[in-house]
């Protein structure tokens, strides 16, 4: 019987072959939740690095998630619902956990515009620094065919796993665009004849009796800040939103809503020409 080391044999003992068995995750993000999984794998199946799904769910939704994934080279592995809470804890996952490489933006602003295909209608976000409201206003944004969102590095919220959660799919279908400077993107949108209105409770007209022009870029500031002095200044037009109860203010994302269904049912809905966000 031999009496030589696992260190003189070459051979790293049991407890050290279990600790290097087990191969790092892939960096990236998770995410969890039928929306956002079954967007990211319609739109960039390639980042999908890891899918898992609870093997007791065999409904309808779920077969339809885990079609789409082997359409698009993505294997779903069955596993039990307690191992997807430890992927997840505390979170409502839906019996879907996939881990991906985190999306690189893709787009800068002049990109971003030059692939718009008729009247731009963009929302710039001034001092959106909660991803839950970024997240909202994205999905809010997607609803109503906004063909991307805006915001500054150095006061905006980073598109994270909370804002992409909250998007529900939107994340992945509407720009995020992140630039130095909001003033000087109000002077780039305004050279390009694009009509920049921002949300102001001070505003003397409100947004029902405001013009909206088809192409139109909308600017909304944190819920009880609004906008920062300069974006303010560099607006071509301030209007508020009637406020007829006991709260003075909106939550961002509703704003977003009020403002951007207005624009939709004046500038694209009456006149027939309900535009795709689609781009060239």
């Amino acid at each position: 019987m031999s009496t030589r080391s696992h260190t003189e044999s070459g051979t790293p003992p049991p407890e050290r072959r279990r600790r290097t068995a087990a191969a790092p995750r892939p960096a990236g993000m998770t995410m969890f939740g039928f929306h956002p999984v079954t967007a990211r794998l319609r739109q960039a199946p390639e980042s999908v690095r890891e899918l898992y799904v609870d093997a007791k769910r065999d409904d309808t939704r779920m077969r339809d998630l885990i079609g789409l994934a082997k359409a698009a080279g993505v294997e779903a592995r069955r596993v039990e619902a307690t191992r997807l809470d430890q992927m997840c804890p505390q979170r409502t996952h839906q019996g879907v956990v996939a881990f991906v490489t985190a999306q690189p933006a893709t787009l800068d602003l002049d990109e971003l515009l030059d692939r718009i295909e008729g009247p731009p209608l963009l929302l710039l976000l001034d001092g959106v620094t909660d991803p839950r409201n970024l997240g909202a206003c994205l999905r809010v944004a997607d609803g109503a065919g906004v063909h991307g969102v805006i915001a500054p590095k150095d006061h905006a919220c980073p598109l994270n796993e909370t804002a992409i959660r909250t998007a529900s799919g939107a994340a992945d279908s509407v720009p995020y665009v992140m630039v130095t400077n909001l003033a000087r993107t109000i002077d780039t949108l305004e050279e390009r004849h694009i009509t920049v209105m921002g949300a102001a409770d001070e505003a003397t007209q409100t947004l029902y009796q405001a013009d909206i022009p088809a192409a139109v870029a909308w600017v909304l500031g944190a819920e009880g800040v609004g906008l920062r002095r300069l974006t303010r200044e560099r607006c071509d037009t301030l209007v508020s939103i009637p406020m007829v109860g006991q709260v003075s203010s909106l939550n961002v994302s509703v704003a977003a809503g009020v403002v951007l269904y207005e624009t939709l049912r004046r500038t694209r809905l009456q006149s027939g020409a309900l535009a795709a966000r689609g781009a060239a």
